[in-house]
């Protein structure tokens, strides 16, 4: 209704003011006026259908839930670490996390590989204590990488004899 007044306005200069009822002129008008507003819609219409469709948006809560426990966790975890001792923390640092063996250890931090594993172990059992996660197997320990200056005792062999 407002597109057909807002024509009648722009055509008032047309009508002829003695001529009679302006309903007929109304009319036409917005006849007009609504068969424009139909071709633009359609139009616009088949301009839409012919657009891609929207790539799908994908769905970022669980992507967002998980950076939230894996923000808490490290806190914990950051929290537990504060409770180690320092030569602890090193011992873990280079073997658990960076992945070097006993002997790389021992050689960085200048101690004897015993030492280094009792840290070790020390540290893990700490660890675990602290984040209340339960303790491995029975052997389900993991060793570093490389397996050198490792030994296994067993009932057969002697200590300082190596398998």
């Amino acid at each position: 209704m407002s597109l057909t007044f807002l024509e009648a306005w722009r055509l008032r200069g047309k009508v002829e003011p003695d001529g009679g009822s302006l309903r007929p002129w109304l009319l036409g008008i917005a006849g007009n006026v609504a068969r424009n507003v139909s071709r633009a819609a359609s139009r616009h219409q088949m301009a839409v259908a012919r657009l891609p469709p929207p790539s799908p948006v994908p769905d970022f809560a669980d992507e967002l839930a998980g950076r939230i426990d894996d923000e808490a966790r490290l806190r914990e975890l950051n929290e537990a670490l504060a409770g180690l001792r320092r030569g602890e923390r090193e011992v873990l640092a280079l073997c658990a996390w960076s992945g070097l063996d006993y002997a790389d250890a021992a050689r960085a931090l200048r101690v004897p590989v015993g030492t280094v594993r009792s840290r070790l172990s020390r540290a893990r059992k700490k660890l675990r204590k602290l984040l209340g996660e339960p303790g491995p197997d029975p052997g389900g320990g993991r060793e570093p990488a490389g397996g050198r200056e490792q030994v296994k005792v067993t009932a057969r062999t002697r200590p300082g004899q190596r398998r």
